[in-house]
């Protein structure tokens, strides 16, 4: 049962349509994928629905959420989240509209510096979807200031870019203390590269996480290994998955890539189907 549990589409900023990615994740032959759009739950809806021509394919509902550590940032999945849940889909749109708004203010600080791109193209980038840093990272590209979306973060929105504006963000222990009141599993999402992890992890354990990302894009045998032995040692579940959103070769990796153990995937929805047996 090849799985991914890390897809973006156009809700947020991926390429496909939630549509679109069922359909490519069937014909991929993909037996589980996880619909994980920024800040929204807005494409779960449609992307069931598709999913429902498609019997061999289970697609579980969530979302990821960036959130603000000292050290930069940690994003956290949601999966199985109640996504029409009226108090979390508020709390996410308060999460979309400050992204909204730092666009704006990347946009203005670019035009400060001479370079200029569009509002209303990274509108058109976002298709409607949540506004983010991808879209402006198209807009630059499409400008020909960058060569790739990468080197746009890189050089001018990234965190240590010098177009780099700060928004609202919500703290990994409020976000997954938020997933959970959704009725959702939080997982720690491509956590390598944050130092010091272990402490991190200790701390959202406590607060209800049930999963790191072990098996991500481009990740090495040693991160994967160092990963494993993490989550056993906390009793986390190892999750994973490519990150997928169809841009840019730098961003992410190709849908289905990422060889996540199907014990992984069971463990994770034999958990969701336990929780669902004992809430009222």
């Amino acid at each position: 049962m090849k799985a991914d549990l890390h897809l973006h589409t156009t809700a947020s900023d991926g390429k496909l349509s939630p549509r679109e990615i069922v359909r490519r994740a069937s014909g991929m032959g993909l037996g589980v994928i996880a619909i994980t759009d920024h800040d929204t739950v807005n494409g779960v809806g449609p992307a069931l629905e598709e999913a429902a021509k498609f019997p061999q394919l289970k697609v579980i509902p969530g979302v990821e959420i960036s959130t603000d550590i000292p050290e930069g940032e940690a994003h956290i999945l949601g999966y199985f989240v109640n996504y029409l849940d009226p108090e979390f889909n508020h709390a996410l749109e308060e999460l979309r509209d400050s992204r909204y708004e730092r666009g704006r203010r990347i946009v203005a600080r670019l035009a400060d510096l001479g370079i200029e791109i569009d509002w209303e193209r990274v509108l058109q980038f976002a298709a409607g979807g949540t506004v983010g840093r991808p879209h402006i990272a198209q807009a630059l590209l499409e400008r020909e200031y960058v060569p790739t979306v990468r080197d746009a973060f890189t050089k001018y929105i990234g965190r240590n870019g010098v177009a780099y504006v700060e928004r609202k963000k919500l703290t990994p222990v409020e976000a997954v203390g938020a997933i959970v009141k959704a009725g959702g599993l939080p997982v720690l999402a491509h956590p390598a590269d944050i130092e010091p992890l272990e402490p991190l992890v200790v701390r959202l354990k406590k607060a209800g996480m049930v999963g790191i990302e072990t098996y991500y894009a481009n990740y090495s045998a040693n991160k994967i290994a160092a990963l494993e032995t993490l989550a056993r040692k906390h009793q986390l579940i190892a999750s994973g998955g490519s990150d997928y959103h169809g841009i840019d070769i730098t961003i992410g990796s190709e849908m289905g890539s990422v060889d996540l153990p199907q014990e992984c995937v069971e463990k994770l929805v034999s958990m969701a189907e336990r929780r669902r047996m004992v809430s009222p």
